[in-house]
């Protein structure tokens, strides 16, 4: 197996004894990069390879510097990385070389990370189309004339063609989960809070957002949560966590599973979903798991409507000052930043509620369950040159991003989801679903991911690149 092929654990292992050097790791990943990412275009912003060799040799030469001393790292560019060009995919920051890293940048590098350059994401993180006017669209591995989802597309595409072995990304509306199912990886979005944003404006209200790792397996995805997880003393919401690697998967017998589907009826779903995702379900009731149907628990209209409120909120927040300059930005981002100056304070509050509401409602479910489970999405990869779809199975979309419906019960409280790979569809093309819990249940949805892996190990059918 190349070295390209294997996990972060054991790489980090070999550099860590000695039997791989970080020079030799740069060397190959530089190679896989010149080999691969003209045709998905998923790494951007990439440093000068004489000047990663020289980090590199470095890192050789120095202490070791922390649990991912020597692992090449590509970074979403969403984040600012110090002396590399970071765009968020909108000309407004084309040419955007920040002289200091972001938080979750700076704890990767401390931990010894080499930041090699950035993935690509949608303009500002917006649609799960992963798709801006700066570097291009990224496409799918297993199709590139597919979509590789978004908006931590790039990070998923990097990771399922082995240009990295981790990959950081972030979450609102499914920008971890859904581009995880479609690139056969696997993502986490961590309990709000575990992992602290960027400590810039405000920060006590907007809950939506968070960062996450990515991985080709549970384990690997445990080391990065550990470097880029706990408080930071300048926001309020963080609390002291535990460590979770090295991670061991859990014994699942007897863990009670609820299947919520398509919410009883009420996310239209294309075909052959909820057919692979129940193949997830027998998975799991094979290591003992008790899995059993759930007709929904809340009203899939409620959740959307508090959702799209409280979204349109948050990015009138960030967008609004570029929209009042004039600034260029894509449709979709002025729609939602109209639609955000438009609602009121006492609008915003009912959602909010809404929010507190279904919180309860699942606090409730997870009396009874260790876990829920539904698709990580509601469509197949589409057509990378569309910008998202219109309709599913003959039902009209209201809006650019309701076709992505199904991850939002999730992010509208803040709740901690595994997106695991459910395997391939009819036309070959990767699926996945999220495996979600209580608050502080991140380590045990894990450890129930680790046995799956075990069970299945999906990202090991490698893409035709």
């Amino acid at each position: 197996m190349s070295l390209t092929q294997q996990t972060a654990t054991s790489l980090l292992a070999k550099l860590s004894d000695g039997s791989l050097s970080a020079s030799e790791l740069m060397q190959e990943t530089l190679a896989r990069i010149d080999a691969v990412n003209g045709a998905v275009n998923a790494i951007v912003s990439l440093r000068e390879p004489d000047e990663l060799m020289a980090e590199a040799r470095d890192l050789d030469n120095g202490a070791r510097r922390g649990p991912l001393h020597g692992l090449p790292i590509a970074v979403k560019d969403l984040v600012n990385v110090a002396g590399v060009r970071s765009t968020f995919g909108s000309p407004i920051f084309a040419d955007n070389v920040p002289e200091k890293d972001d938080l979750i940048a700076a704890r990767m590098r401390a931990a010894g990370a080499i930041l090699i350059g950035k993935t690509n994401t949608p303009e500002f993180g917006l649609g799960s189309n992963t798709f801006n006017p700066v570097h291009g669209a990224t496409r799918n591995p297993y199709d590139t004339s597919r979509s590789c989802g978004g908006s931590s597309g790039g990070a998923a595409v990097s990771l399922a063609t082995g240009m990295t072995a981790l990959a950081d990304g972030s979450d609102m509306m499914g920008s971890l989960r859904n581009p995880a199912a479609w690139n056969n990886v696997y993502g986490f979005r961590p309990g709000w809070g575990r992992v602290p944003s960027e400590p810039e404006g405000d920060i006590f209200l907007h809950q939506l957002s968070t960062l996450g790792p990515m991985a080709r397996s549970p384990e690997d995805i445990a080391i990065l949560l550990d470097v880029i997880s706990g408080p930071d003393p300048r926001q309020p919401h963080g609390v002291p966590v535990d460590p979770v690697a090295p991670l061991s998967a859990a014994d699942p017998k007897g863990l009670r599973i609820g299947w919520l589907g398509d919410w009883g009826g009420a996310y239209p779903m294309e075909e052959g979903i909820l057919e692979l995702s129940c193949d997830v379900l027998k998975v799991l009731e094979s290591l003992g798991c008790v899995v059993e149907p759930l007709a929904a628990p809340f009203s899939a209209e409620a959740i959307w409507q508090s959702w799209i409120d409280l979204r349109s909120w948050q990015v009138s927040t960030g967008l609004s000052g570029f929209l009042a300059e004039g600034a260029e930005l894509k449709d979709t981002a002025i729609w939602e930043t109209e639609r955000g100056l438009g609602l009121s304070a006492l609008d915003v509050h009912k959602a909010s509620v809404i929010r507190s509401q279904w919180f309860m409602a699942a606090a409730a479910l997870f009396d009874t369950y260790d876990a829920l489970i539904l698709p990580t999405a509601q469509v197949w990869p589409f057509d990378a040159d569309i910008p998202y779809p219109t309709s599913i199975a003959g039902t009209a979309m209201e809006t650019y991003h309701q076709w992505m419906q199904v991850v939002v019960p999730v992010s509208l409280i803040g709740l901690p989801a595994l997106a695991v790979p459910a395997g391939f569809g009819s036309r070959g093309l990767p699926m996945g679903v999220q495996v979600f819990g209580p608050r502080g249940s991140d380590a045990k949805l894990l450890a129930l991911g680790a046995a799956y892996h075990a069970a299945t190990d999906w990202p090991s059918h490698r893409p035709p690149l």
